[in-house]
């Protein structure tokens, strides 16, 4: 065999890829001051048969045990070029070179082939310099989750397992997160390991509210995903942050409730319609959305598809003293007033004709379009009028001739429609 094609030690592979990386960065590369703990991102310049390097955004390079890139099934998860998050695990006598770790858990099935004193070790590590350690839940109880982690027994308060309330947390079983490792405590009884999940996705959910700030402004159009609905409307998290989402803005159509259209998980596109500051750090403004503002204004049709004479079905909304509100397509309401309800009989209540949730026939009598008002009748008295027009013009066309139908109608001739 000659020497080169020798197995490169370790040492060796080290010099070589910051010797490639010196030279990638045409040795000027900055020296920023770190410290243990440290969560950072950065490109994978270099990957050697033992470790990778990675270029930092805040300057400086650091070094990445090639373990931590690869998956379960031992294949590469990052190439030449990708970028990455990490997180300090040391600090090396070169100013800006590091020593880089992904999450412990990575390393978790190694840990627990090596012996219980080196998974005590690696949780102390993971403790100290705030790296996350990944785990699978066993079991759900009343506190919380039991936790394998690394081959030992960890718990998790239920408070700690999401950014929310988990509704139902024995879905959890089986599955492996990353954890914050927030007590470690080994005495005779054996190791207390307390794990928390949501100070992982608070910290995550922190750097993608800084890249969300820098687009957020009033009149952006949003991708986001449904957080939570309340009857008041729904919550969706545009990227770290959260903006609420108002019943009356879910869509031109009266009285629709959140959980009527929405549900949670569902990714919308949404526009941001206000943003007010607030005196609270954690949550330093509120933001106002809507879904109605990039769906087309349905009074822009009524004249074409509802003109005078039109007949349609709609439904009561509301009932006033003064008659009632019906909507006759998603988004366009008209007033049916009290006179033409009660069939020449006095009423002192809209109520007392039609309540909310009735369909009934209407006719449009009239459009204003400029103050989006309609003002309807009942259809059946619309007809009648019809029906008695077409009679008188039958009397008065017989013996004279003379004159046109049009002449003799005194409203539109009614055409009928569907909502």
């Amino acid at each position: 065999m000659s020497d080169d094609s020798r197995p490169v030690a370790p040492e060796e592979d080290f010099a070589a890829l910051m010797a490639e990386a010196d030279r990638r960065g045409g040795g000027r590369r900055r020296q920023p001051a770190y410290a243990v703990g440290d969560s950072v991102r950065g490109r994978v310049v270099t990957i050697g048969q033992e470790i990778a390097v990675v270029e930092l955004e805040g300057g400086g390079e650091g070094t990445l045990d090639i373990v931590e890139l690869r998956g379960p099934d031992g294949q590469l998860t990052a190439a030449v070029g990708d970028t990455i998050d990490t997180r300090v695990a040391a600090v090396g006598e070169k100013a800006g070179l590091v020593t880089l770790r992904r999450a412990f858990g990575g390393v978790g099935a190694a840990v627990g082939g090596r012996g219980a004193g080196e998974a005590f070790a690696a949780l102390a590590t993971a403790v100290e310099t705030r790296i996350p350690v990944e785990g699978v839940i066993t079991a759900i109880n009343k506190g919380g989750a039991e936790v394998q982690v690394a081959g030992l027994r960890a718990f998790c308060p239920v408070s700690q397992l999401d950014l929310r309330p988990v509704a139902d947390p024995t879905t959890l079983v089986g599955q492996r997160f990353a954890f914050r490792v927030i007590r470690y405590e080994d005495d005779r009884r054996g190791p207390n390991v307390v794990l928390s999940r949501r100070a992982l996705l608070q910290e995550e959910a922190d750097q993608r509210a800084k890249e969300t700030r820098r687009t957020l402004v009033v009149g952006a159009v949003l991708p986001g995903v449904v957080s939570a609905l309340k009857d008041f409307g729904a919550f969706v998290d545009l990227g770290g942050i959260d903006g609420m989402l108002p019943a009356s803005e879910l869509g031109h159509t009266r009285g629709v409730r959140p959980a009527d259209v929405l549900t949670v998980g569902e990714t919308i596109t949404v526009q941001v319609t206000r943003i007010e500051k607030r005196d609270d750090a954690r949550r330093p403004e509120q933001i106002s959305l809507s879904l109605k503002s990039l769906q087309a204004d349905p009074w822009d049709q009524v004249m074409a598809k509802f003109p005078p004479g039109t007949l349609a079905r709609g439904t009561v909304t509301r009932a006033e003293p003064f008659g009632v509100f019906v909507e006759i397509a998603p988004g366009v309401e008209g007033l049916l007033h009290i006179s033409e309800l009660g069939n020449d009989k006095r009423l002192r209540h809209g109520r007392d004709a039609a309540k909310p949730g009735e369909s009934i026939e209407i006719a449009v009598l009239a459009v204003d379009g400029e103050k989006r008002r309609l003002s309807l009748g009942l259809a059946s008295q619309q007809e009648q009028l019809d029906d008695e027009g077409r009679a008188a013009a039958a009397r008065a066309a017989a013996p004279s001739r003379l004159g046109t139908l049009g002449d003799l109608f005194g409203r539109p001739k009614a055409k009928r429609t569907g909502r």
